[in-house]
């Protein structure tokens, strides 16, 4: 591991560790007690649900690179996409950041493709995301009466969607338009500051402006905004089925769609402090909201246990699924992982070349 990499994953390490130590300190009364108390009376049949709903968006996720590949691979096959989805969330989920590459590798492997092609996709697949997750989020806030009138201190949230989801937009006409120009701008003025991060910007730019070439007509556009908003759609009412798995007396089967959408969207901002198996923000985030907002700071044994259990069915319920298909194609996830992560190095070097077979034990 390079000095780099070690001071970045020092900071994460500290921003995680102040973030647990703030809430260790806010819950010092903390009953482990009635935390074990607070798992009893679930309906472990309607979490199984709510795993089911999260395997089917992956699913979606591979109908939706299908589309992506229509102008370079037409006769890609969306089957053989499936796996690479599973076998690469199952990556982010047990080795952290490092594993967000083994997707497109994967998939440039299956298609006998390049990296730096489904880098590109990828880089677009975040942005279709964020640009569902807001907006879903932004309609939750303003267009559902009880999200209104409960909880009017989230409409400044709202409103930095929209102009988030309006930026966004207007980012993504820039680059699919003059996508080039930007790239050279931005490196050119981040050079004199850091070389290495003016070429990784530019490098990004130019892959991101690559990719959206993948939307290559307004009907794959909005095939895939369709896929976007189902793909996420289905997360929240995962979220639902965990949250109405609860024993009604606990209170947490009274919040329905508009407020697991809330809590889907605090887990998606907490996701960016990530760390491979223990996670990080996403869980704090979600506890922060079902303690703070929905009024269960008195019990935050119960906030913690609905946290937790939020994030193993949409975050790490795909590991077996992932290590079993990993299995099934003969592929090793550890070696994945330092394949893509090399091929993406000599992506940024210009040395490309395309993946070869790699094998190995899961």
């Amino acid at each position: 591991m390079n000095r780099k990499r070690i001071l970045v994953l020092s900071v994460v390490v500290v921003l995680l560790g102040l973030l647990i130590w703030l809430q260790v300190r806010e819950w010092r009364h903390f009953d482990w007690a009635r935390f074990l108390a607070g798992t009893e009376g679930i309906n472990w049949l309607m979490v199984v649900y709510g795993v089911l709903l999260v395997y089917a968006a992956d699913f979606l996720r591979a109908v939706r690179w299908k589309i992506f590949l229509r102008p370079t691979l037409p006769n890609a096959s969306w089957i053989g996409l499936i796996s690479p989805q599973y076998v690469g969330f199952a990556g982010v989920a047990l080795l952290g950041r490092p594993g967000e590459f083994i997707r497109p590798y994967l998939i440039a492997k299956k298609e006998n493709s390049t990296l730096s092609a489904q880098m590109a996709i990828w880089f677009v697949e975040r942005a279709f995301d964020t640009g569902a997750v807001a907006l879903i989020v932004a309609a939750d806030l303003f267009l559902v009466p009880v999200m209104r009138e409960a909880y009017p201190e989230w409409r400044i949230a709202g409103y930095a969607l929209i102009a988030a989801e309006i930026g966004l937009v207007g980012l993504i006409w820039a680059l699919w338009a003059r996508g080039d120009g930007i790239a050279r701008w931005v490196c050119k003025r981040l050079t004199p500051i850091s070389a290495s991060a003016g070429t990784k910007a530019e490098h990004k730019l130019r892959a991101l402006s690559a990719g959206l070439n993948a939307i290559h007509d307004g009907v794959s556009a909005v095939e895939c905004t369709l896929l976007s908003l189902a793909i996420w759609m289905l997360v929240a009412f995962a979220y639902r089925e965990i949250t109405h798995a609860y024993p009604a007396d606990t209170g947490l089967p009274g919040l329905d769609l508009p407020e697991v959408i809330l809590l889907m969207g605090a887990s998606v901002a907490g996701g960016v402090i990530q760390l491979p198996v223990i996670g990080g923000g996403s869980q704090l985030a979600t506890i922060a909201v079902i303690s703070q907002t929905f009024g269960y700071s008195d019990s935050p044994e119960l906030a913690v246990s609905c946290g937790m259990l939020l994030w193993l069915v949409t975050f790490m319920s795909v590991i077996p699924l992932g290590l079993a298909l990993a299995r099934h194609e003969h592929v090793s996830l550890r070696r994945l992982t330092s394949e893509s992560q090399a091929a993406e190095h000599a992506v940024e070097r210009g040395q490309e070349q395309r993946p070869g077979l790699a094998g190995g034990s899961p």
